[in-house]
């Protein structure tokens, strides 16, 4: 499967739908959900064309692996959840509960998170 061009986060990259931007370099955007689920709900994506996870790791530079990285932890630090902790999450493919075809992280603060699965 092709990456989609038309999904939600490109045109959020793009600048055609506006978000509320918590930080953003050469190679990542992070920004709030427009639905959070806990009390901190963040979004960390990368400005590539990356369909999941396993996409971003087969087809990223290092450069952009390492910035990605470094990021979901900044941005973990800039919504204050260093201290009593977050939870980072991605989800891939239909079973794994992915549905926006672009990867990003949620990072989940600010309250207990609760069991991993149920």
């Amino acid at each position: 499967m092709s990456y989609d061009k038309n999904n939600i986060f490109a045109k959020i990259l793009r600048g055609e739908i506006p978000c509320k931007k918590v930080y953003e370099n050469d190679y990542v955007l992070s920004f709030h959900d427009i639905n959070p689920q806990k009390k901190i709900h963040v979004l960390v994506i990368p400005k590539g064309e990356y369909k999941n996870l396993d996409d971003f790791t087969a087809n990223a530079s290092d450069k952009e692996i390492v910035e990605f990285n470094k990021a979901i932890t900044h941005v973990s630090n800039l919504v204050g959840a260093k201290e009593s902790g977050y939870r980072a999450l991605t989800n891939l493919g239909i079973d794994g509960g992915q549905e926006v075809p672009h990867l990003h992280f949620h990072i989940f603060a600010g309250e207990k998170i609760g069991k991993m699965v149920n």
